[in-house]
């Protein structure tokens, strides 16, 4: 866990870290995959990679961009986290837009949100993707990360990696989320929060003991390294 003096602090260091890491993936020879979060803490992240001149020393054209989930809304709407990550980051920098992979809209051309789900574990495996680089993830007060929730039915889903989410108890009730098993195929897993509001879901998530189906958050680890990046507030209760 690395704790951060504010929130500014924070946003700031992750996104040099994250630039930092996509360097040396790529002077490694690597594609690098990137699964990306939502949320306003994410976000101001993005914006900070964006606008930092460090990011020159990226390739972005070798640089694939996956989501963790999306709400299932059409396209354009302001709940949708890819429209959110591309206005802050993604339309910013020279991305290969064949390596931008957003999960589909309600507007798209899959017929609802099961076909949805369906339709991005397929891209997921056409892809050969069955492995990120980093996935990036945020954690809910509740627990919640991505959009698999206490207590859902998700939470049990080992066979795939996408799934489709209804009745969420953060609007919008629809969604499309990755799976344990896929957050899980990642060589490093980070997580990044900010804010007293969080303080008790971040101390829950981190106890020993912590059980998923109660705390989503306790589960994705990544296969080399799990990073816990806060700020005080956010770190307080730990």
């Amino acid at each position: 866990m690395l704790r951060h003096h504010d929130r500014e602090v924070l946003v700031h260091a992750v996104a040099a870290r994250l630039v930092a890491r996509l360097v040396d993936l790529q002077r490694q020879g690597s594609v690098p995959s990137l699964a990306l979060t939502g949320g306003t803490v994410a976000t101001d992240v993005y914006a900070a990679v964006a606008g930092s001149e460090a990011a020159s020393a990226v390739d972005w054209g070798r640089v694939e961009i996956w989501w963790g989930d999306e709400r299932f809304v059409p396209a354009g709407d302001g709940d949708r986290n890819d429209g959110q990550a591309r206005e802050a980051l993604l339309d910013r920098v020279p991305l290969d837009p064949r390596r931008v992979h957003p999960m589909p809209a309600a507007d798209g051309p899959t017929s609802g949100l099961d076909a949805a789900a369906e339709s991005y574990a397929r891209e997921l495996r056409e892809n050969g993707r069955d492995r990120f680089d980093l996935v990036l993830l945020g954690i809910g007060p509740d627990g919640h990360v991505a959009s698999l929730f206490p207590g859902f039915p998700q939470l049990d889903v080992e066979d795939t990696v996408a799934v489709p989410v209804r009745d969420s108890p953060k609007p919008p009730p629809e969604r499309i989320s990755l799976t344990f098993p896929a957050l899980e195929r990642s060589d490093e897993v980070w997580f990044v929060a900010a804010g007293d509001e969080k303080a008790g879901a971040v101390r829950r998530a981190l106890a020993p003991d912590a059980d998923p189906h109660d705390v989503p958050a306790a589960r994705p680890r990544g296969v080399r390294r799990t990073l816990w990046l806060l700020d005080e507030a956010a770190a307080s209760r730990v």
